[in-house]
């Protein structure tokens, strides 16, 4: 656990190797699932990679379901290797967390229009997280894995193809282990540091459920040196306060997820250095030194495959949502314990360190998932949450919420005047009823014909008593 409170520690910082791969992966968000760059990527590479899953696969080759692109069983049973070990949670504990809960939606009331969740609220340990969380990790990860297979396919040349179709079965199974045993591992990291069923603004814990994980955040009041039940409740609060916005907000579970999967459907695979770099050989040249100089400039090149998607417009949008949530979340927990937890300015500052810090949540789902996300800019959406607020109100700032449409955009959070003043616009004609407008605008023009009517002669008679006069 990081000391800096709630960080994500993923690896050890001082290993070279290891900064090396996440430098790699920082690069290529594919990395995680074994699509890692680096000088020496090739052939060799992946039949070696081969000779190692074929040595050791047995019985977990046949572990992987028909159609699925992951061997979820392999990753399932790597990620429990890690929280095996995990305590089960105390009665004193799922009492402590049910508690924190109830006074934490108190406090909320006085703050948001937006009522409970009215769920079950669930004391977790890591191994709970695990099988609880995994049915949406899966969700989320099998449209990446199946469309990365997809596009690793489609970058190869015809010929190659063609070579490989009585082979394709036993790759996709190849393909599907080495996506199992990297899931594995970033789910079992995962589960050991989680705080609660949706630390990253995703609602990856089942419907209806405020889950904590009294454990962890045992150890985050022990990093911090802030009583132990002041930071439960704080946890507790952001959560319930998302459970609120997950299940009163119709749209919004199903555009965060789905903003993954519009990602995932995009996903293309770009060789075209490599195959520049392979004509660079000009082996048809004969010339022993020249080929061996192009060897030497091949060593020092990244010849892992550019990976990018159509539909990148789906990621930041993503981002752009979970900065809203979260933004939304800081602004109303704060208000809600400002005065009554004096310890929620230095919580408040944790929790912001840990996005800040090269093992945020944004680089756990990277892990997980396989989308690298730029951090979302939370500060920028807490900031115009407080002055949606001041403009509005708070009944006002809460049904921004009611349809997708009515949102802040990416822009707006770096410049928030203009959706404010077209708040304010709607807040000036909030009695305004087209229908009766569309009425009035009717009886104005039949009462003018009919003043018209009344004025006496039309034109031609006037006209021709002009003529007799």
């Amino acid at each position: 656990m990081s000391t800096h409170g709630f960080g994500f520690s993923f690896g050890n910082n001082d290993d070279d190797d290891d900064r090396e791969n996440r430098d790699n992966q920082n690069q290529n968000p594919f990395g995680a699932f074994g699509f890692s760059g680096g000088g020496s990527g090739g052939l060799g590479d992946i039949l070696n990679q081969f000779g190692h899953m074929l040595s050791g696969m047995g019985a977990s080759l046949n572990s992987q379901k028909e159609g699925e692109p992951v061997n979820y069983d392999m990753a399932e049973r790597i990620a429990r290797q890690q929280t095996e070990h995990s305590p089960s949670v105390s009665p004193q504990q799922r009492a402590a967390v049910i508690d924190s809960v109830r006074l934490a939606e108190l406090w909320l009331d006085d703050v948001t229009e937006l009522p409970t969740a009215e769920g079950s609220v669930e004391a977790w340990n890591a191994s709970d997280y695990l099988s609880r969380t995994l049915p949406m990790w899966k969700r989320m990860v099998t449209p990446v894995a199946k469309n990365m297979n997809e596009a690793q396919l489609a970058s190869l040349p015809e010929e190659a193809r063609e070579m490989m179709g009585p082979m394709l079965s036993m790759m996709n199974h190849m393909s599907g282990m080495s996506f199992g045993v990297q899931l594995g591992h970033a789910l079992g990291e995962l589960s050991t540091q989680a705080l609660t069923g949706s630390d990253f603004g995703l609602p990856v814990a089942p419907t209806g459920v405020t889950a904590i994980l009294p454990e962890h955040i045992d150890q985050i009041g022990k990093d911090l040196g802030i009583n132990s039940r002041d930071v439960m409740v704080y946890i507790s609060a952001r959560e319930a306060a998302r459970q609120r916005l997950f299940r009163h907000v119709p749209w919004l579970v199903e555009r965060l997820v789905s903003s993954v999967e519009e990602y995932a459907n995009g996903l293309v695979i770009d060789t075209s250095h490599i195959e520049e770099a392979a004509r660079g050989l000009n082996i048809e040249s004969g010339d022993p030194a020249q080929i061996q100089e192009a060897m030497q400039n091949l060593q020092n090149m990244d010849l892992s495959p550019t990976i990018t998607s159509r539909n990148a417009a789906a990621a930041a949008r993503l981002e752009t949502l979970l900065a809203l949530v979260e933004g939304w979340v800081e602004f109303v927990v704060t208000q809600a314990m400002g005065e009554r937890i004096p310890a929620t300015g230095a919580l408040n500052e944790a929790w912001r360190r840990r996005r800040a810090t090269g093992g945020s949540a944004e680089k756990a789902f990277a892990r997980v998932v396989g989308i690298e996300l730029n951090a979302p800019k939370v500060a920028e959406a807490l900031e115009l949450w407080r002055r949606v607020e001041v403009a509005v109100g708070t009944t006002k700032r809460d049904a921004v919420w009611e349809h997708p449409d009515f949102m802040p955009s990416a822009e707006d959070l770096d410049n928030s005047a203009e959706f404010i003043d077209g708040l304010l616009g709607e807040a000036d004609g909030e009695d305004f009823d087209p229908i009766s407008e569309i009425e009035r605008l009717q009886r104005e023009e039949a009462e003018k014909k009919e003043s018209e009517g009344d004025s006496g002669d039309t034109p031609d008679e006037q006209g021709k008593e002009g003529d007799n006069s």
